[in-house]
């Protein structure tokens, strides 16, 4: 007991501001971080989500990543955007749903504004061929590891093995992405409960059509936000999207500046999407930029804030819980399916096939985190000069 003199001192327990906004903060730093190094497209960003918020964080089972995985899959719009956002507000509740897709498209809009700006003023695109050289290996070894380790959760019986080896082999024949998503989720409900859903649907809520003929800030924003509603699939889908609306229909873009956009939203990290910045940059400018970026990204916020919230309970239900099953070895199939191809771009020699196979060592038996193999790959790729 202290006398009059004596000062005690106080511990003071963290406030419940403080302890509602640190996850929040993980979110943002996580998700700036994942959008200044995530390289390779969607599959590769969803891998190292992986690697940071299952294995690393322990914020989510593997169960719960392909549940969230398997939603993402079923709805329109830039899947690695859409896990950011879902995994957001699963860790930090509706702010962290904004921010984390903030963050994780923040970065790359940047960049891509900024190659915009130079694109337009001096005519050509930087040199990165030595940056790409030594990424795209490193990313078909991350893929291969969440394959690996998404597999063993989600493949829980031999009769989900052949359902994901038949939806493989359907997305090679070029079945569309959300034809087998959702056969695959009917056939395990199916084999489940003895009789096939009476009906399997999934419409857009939303279809903004752009009439306009000259490329004004509206215009601009209405015809991505079109995109981003409809959006299935991977980039080449976006490239038929804006061949089709901005080069053939309404004139805004050459074959040759489409072709310079889609480069540029590969050699930049995070969402491929963020193309639509470079490209309303091209056709209105600053504003033209901003508006694009919205437009693409909004729909994906908004899908995600209507349907993340139905997957915990659709899991709690037996009936719903068999579709998902279904869903989820389907999206690891489309998955494996975009690594042949991607694999055939990228490991082109002995140079490559190295550096995949360290970057595999590091990652599965070291467990080195993705985001520092990203920064060796790019370093080691640079120093052998591209190829």
């Amino acid at each position: 007991m202290g006398g009059d003199g004596d000062i005690v001192p106080r511990v003071t327990p963290a406030s419940a501001d403080e302890r509602r906004g640190r996850p929040l903060r993980e979110v943002a730093l996580l998700f700036l971080r994942l959008g200044c190094v995530a390289f390779g497209g969607p599959a590769a960003h969803i891998a190292m989500m992986e690697d940071e918020v299952v294995r690393r964080r322990g914020w989510l089972t593997r169960e719960e990543f392909l549940d969230l995985l398997g939603a993402t899959n079923l709805i329109p719009g830039p899947n690695s955007t859409e896990m950011a956002i879902h995994i957001g507000h699963r860790r930090a509740g509706w702010p962290g749903l904004v921010v984390a897709g903030a963050c994780f498209i923040l970065p790359a809009t940047l960049m891509v504004a900024a190659l915009a700006w130079g694109y337009v003023r001096f005519g050509r695109l930087p040199a990165v061929a030595g940056i790409l050289y030594g990424l795209k290996p490193v990313m078909i070894a991350i893929l291969v590891q969440a394959l690996w380790l998404l597999g063993r959760t989600a493949i829980k019986s031999r009769g989900l093995a052949v359902l994901a080896l038949a939806a493989l082999a359907a997305s090679l024949l070029h079945v569309h992405e959300l034809v087998v998503l959702l056969a695959a989720g009917a056939v395990a409900l199916a084999v489940r409960w003895r009789r096939v859903p009476a009906a399997a649907a999934l419409v857009p809520g939303l279809a903004v059509a752009a009439a306009a003929s000259s490329p004004g800030v509206i215009s601009v924003f209405l015809i991505f936000a079109k995109i981003g509603s409809l959006l299935y699939g991977s980039g080449y889908v976006l490239i038929a999207f804006l061949r089709a609306d901005l080069v053939e229909r309404l004139g805004w873009l050459s074959a040759g500046q489409l072709l310079d956009a889609v480069a540029v939203g590969q050699i930049t990290p995070g969402p491929v999407s963020t193309t639509a910045t470079f490209v309303g940059y091209l056709v209105a400018g600053w504003a033209g930029a901003a508006a694009a970026t919205l437009g693409i990204f909004l729909p994906a916020f908004l899908f995600v804030a209507a349907s993340g919230p139905l997957v915990p309970r659709l899991r709690r239900s037996p009936r719903a819980g068999a579709f998902l099953d279904g869903v989820n070895v389907a999206s690891l199939a489309l998955m494996a399916a975009v690594a042949y191809p991607l694999g055939r771009a990228a490991l082109v020699d002995l140079w490559t096939l190295g550096i995949a196979t360290a970057a595999a060592v590091l990652l599965l038996l070291v467990r080195v985190s993705s985001v520092w193999v990203v920064a060796l790959g790019a370093l080691v790729g640079v120093l052998a000069g591209g190829g």
